[in-house]
């Protein structure tokens, strides 16, 4: 499972307390600039992906300082997390001559 949220810039400490959770914070956490993956507006998304009951506990943690993402913005905006993955992994491979 993942969500994916909208975070403003001033707000973006409060991810601090995510890592920090007992649960939330074992799941796979990556924070990247909207405008970095391609995507329109201010501020920065938080992909969290995991265990439902570690997104859950990422839901509540976020709840006041982050719009979870719903819908084709949700999915858009994970597609655009996976492809810039892909796109690191392929240039390290061309690093190391693979």
């Amino acid at each position: 499972m993942y969500r994916v949220y909208r975070i403003p810039t001033a707000q973006l400490p409060a991810v601090d307390q995510v890592y920090q959770d007992n649960l939330a914070g074992r799941q796979s956490i990556t924070v990247r600039e909207a405008r970095s993956l391609g995507l329109g507006g201010e501020g920065s998304l938080v992909l969290v992906e995991g265990s439902d009951e570690g997104v859950a506990r990422a839901d509540t943690l976020l709840q006041d300082v982050a719009k979870a993402l719903a819908g084709a913005e949700a999915e858009d905006a994970y597609r655009a997390f996976r492809s810039q993955d892909l796109d690191a992994a392929s240039g390290l491979g061309f690093v190391f001559g693979g």
